[in-house]
C-alpha cells in the first residue's frame, strides 16, 4: 500500500486512488459480453485481461508477437483469444481486424491499453515519430476499423496519461511529426497521450451512435514494463516513489475496468477519468478544433500508408 493512499479520499463513483480492478467489477457478471485489449500481455493489460475473463466475458487479447499473445492467454482463460496486433505495423493491424471481424463477435468494448513510453533516441516508422505512430496512429487504424463490429452500447477506452498536460508546448506539432526538427522523450511521448484523449473526445462527439460511448483515462503511476526505456536514473527514483505514490498493478488498472464496464457510466460519453473519477484534462485536450484537425490529419496519414 503507497502512502499517498491514506490521504486520497474515494471520490463521487465509490472507488478512489486505492481502488483494484477486482474491486470495481466485484457485483458484476459479464457473461455474453466481448471485449478487445490491447497490450494483453503485461502490466494493466494481463491484469486486465485476467479480471475481465474472471466475470465471464470473452476477450480478444492482443500482443505484438504471436508469443506474447498466447502465453497471456495461456495463463488466464479459455475465453482469452490471442490477436497478433503490432500497432506500428498496418499490415499487421489489418489482419487483427479482419480476423476480429471473422469471429462473429460483436464487441461491448475496446480497450487502448498498449503504448510505448519515453523511447531515449528517435525512432521512426514510415517516416514519423514511433510514439506518435504506435500510441496514436495504430489504435486509430484498429479502432476505426472495428466501429462496425461496436455493439449499439459499445464502450471505447482509450488509456492516455497525465502526461498528456506535458507535451509539446504547440499541443501537437503537426509540423514535426517526425521528429526530426526536436525531440524529447517525455514530451513525445505526452503529444501521443493527448492525442489519445483528443482521438477518444472525436469519436464521442462526432463519430459514434448515440448510445456508444468513447472516454480516456490516466490509470495511475505504476511500476510496469512501460517503464523499461527509462533512464537509469529515473527507475532508481520510481524504486524509491513506490512506497509513496506508486499503485500497485491491480489499482492501475481499475479504472480502466471501471470506465468499461460500470453499468452507470451507459451515458457518460467524451470524459477523462483518474482514480475512478471524472477529471479535468489540460486546455488543449478540451480542444475540439484541434481534435478534428488531429482526425483529418491523421486520415492523410493513413491515405499516404495505402499508398506505401
Amino acid at each position: 500500500m503507497a502512502l499517498i493512499e491514506f490521504f486520497k479520499k474515494k471520490g463521487q463513483s465509490g472507488f478512489g486512488y486505492g481502488s483494484t480492478a477486482e474491486e470495481v467489477t466485484r457485483d458484476l457478471n459479464l457473461k455474453g459480453f466481448t471485449y478487445l485489449i490491447t497490450g494483453c500481455n503485461s502490466g494493466l493489460g494481463l491484469e486486465t485481461l485476467k479480471v475481465l475473463c474472471m466475470k465471464g466475458a470473452n476477450v480478444f487479447a492482443c500482443a505484438r508477437t504471436t508469443d506474447k499473445a498466447i502465453q497471456a492467454c495461456s495463463k488466464i482463460s479459455t475465453r482469452a483469444i490471442p490477436i497478433v496486433c503490432d500497432l506500428s505495423e498496418p499490415d499487421s493491424i489489418k489482419k487483427a481486424i479482419a480476423q476480429i471481424k471473422s469471429m462473429g463477435l460483436l464487441l461491448d468494448g475496446i480497450i487502448a491499453n498498449a503504448a510505448i513510453m519515453a523511447l531515449p533516441k528517435l525512432q521512426k516508422k514510415y517516416g514519423y515519430e514511433l510514439q506518435f505512430f504506435n500510441n496514436h496512429v495504430g489504435h486509430f487504424i484498429l479502432i476505426t476499423g472495428l466501429i462496425s463490429e461496436l455493439k449499439s452500447n459499445g464502450r471505447i477506452v482509450m488509456l492516455s496519461s497525465l502526461s498528456h498536460k506535458k507535451s509539446y508546448k504547440e499541443g501537437i506539432q503537426f509540423d514535426n511529426l517526425s521528429g526530426d526538427k526536436e525531440y524529447s522523450p517525455w514530451l513525445a511521448y505526452g503529444q501521443s497521450k493527448l492525442c489519445n484523449i483528443l482521438f477518444a473526445n472525436h469519436l464521442a462527439s462526432q463519430i459514434l451512435s448515440k448510445n456508444q460511448t468513447s472516454n480516456s483515462l490516466h490509470p495511475g503511476m505504476i511500476p510496469t514494463n512501460l517503464n523499461r526505456h527509462l533512464h537509469p536514473i529515473r527507475i532508481a527514483a520510481f524504486r524509491c516513489a513506490k512506497p509513496l505514490i506508486l499503485k500497485t498493478i491491480p489499482q492501475g488498472a481499475s479504472t480502466q475496468c471501471y470506465v468499461a464496464t460500470n453499468p452507470e457510466l451507459s451515458s457518460v460519453t467524451g470524459s477523462y477519468f483518474v482514480d475512478c473519477n471524472i477529471a479535468k484534462p489540460s486546455k488543449y485536450a478540451q480542444n475540439p478544433s484541434l481534435a478534428l484537425k488531429l482526425w483529418e490529419h491523421t486520415k492523410e496519414i493513413i491515405r499516404y500508408l495505402n499508398k506505401v
